[in-house]
């Protein structure tokens, strides 16, 4: 059985801004395997980080904390100085408070995933992506690091021995080093679905990219990212959903061990 998880970034609402609406969100979670929850420092606060717990909770989709940079202004995807003692703390404080949440609706958070600038940041430098499977493992040795496909997040979690996930995009293309093309560049995004599915299907079935100049790169796969404040995130996830279950694919995400 080909299995793969799809996940999805949510509750990036933070008080009166809302990303998405609630039926979205509803519509959202009827087609990933698990979603990654804002925890109030790049977006999301306390009722927002509840709602969307309550709803994964109702949908049967995992948990994960979406601990990013205290920059809510810049929705997390500047990079700023941080040390990694920094970045440890953060990730323990914003763990904490979604892993609070959830025991108080009756669910568990099962992954944590950095958002953005911090995912990215963590990627390329080793003491940044030790600090984060620090605090993973720090809290819960069980739960499991969603980190970008060979990177210095997945090998500290494998020296760590954390649990991992690696991750591939569905919306952005990759640079010949592994890395995601910059949101600064315009072909960063992927807009159209079915080229955003071709890009999946060739990743999970011959474990390759194509980089954005071409070329092709190995690549692993565990989980595939659609980032949910992308305009159409809803029609996305249907359609590549639809398109992996035809391919063969089950899409799980909730109790898998990798």
């Amino acid at each position: 059985m080909n299995i793969i998880d799809l996940n999805c970034d949510i509750g990036e609402d933070y008080g009166a801004y809302r990303l998405l609406t609630e039926q979205e969100e509803r519509m959202l979670m009827q087609h990933v395997s698990s979603v990654n929850i804002a925890c109030g420092f790049h977006a999301g606060d306390p009722k927002t980080m509840r709602r969307t717990v309550r709803l994964a909770l109702e949908h049967d989709v995992a948990i994960g904390a979406h601990p990013g940079l205290a920059d809510l202004h810049g929705f997390g995807r500047r990079e700023l100085q941080v040390s990694a003692e920094d970045v440890y703390e953060l990730v323990l404080y914003q763990l904490g408070a979604l892993m609070a949440v959830a025991k108080a609706e009756g669910g568990i958070v099962r992954h944590v995933k950095p958002h953005g600038a911090l995912y990215n940041m963590a990627a390329r430098n080793e003491h940044l992506a030790e600090a984060i499977v620090k605090a993973v493992y720090k809290v819960d040795d069980q739960l499991i690091l969603y980190g970008l496909a060979d990177s210095q997040l997945i090998r500290a979690a494998k020296q760590r021995g954390l649990a991992y996930a690696s991750e591939v995009f569905a919306d952005r293309r990759y640079e010949q080093d592994g890395s995601l093309t910059p949101r600064t560049h315009h072909a960063a995004s992927i807009t159209d679905v079915n080229e955003a599915t071709a890009q999946v299907l060739q990743i999970i079935t011959t474990g390759k990219v194509t980089t954005r100049t071409g070329q092709f790169l190995p690549l692993q796969a565990n989980t595939i990212c659609i980032h949910g404040d992308n305009g159409a995130a809803v029609q996305f996830a249907r359609l590549l959903s639809q398109q992996l279950k035809e391919a063969g694919w089950v899409i799980r995400g909730k109790g898998v061990r990798l």
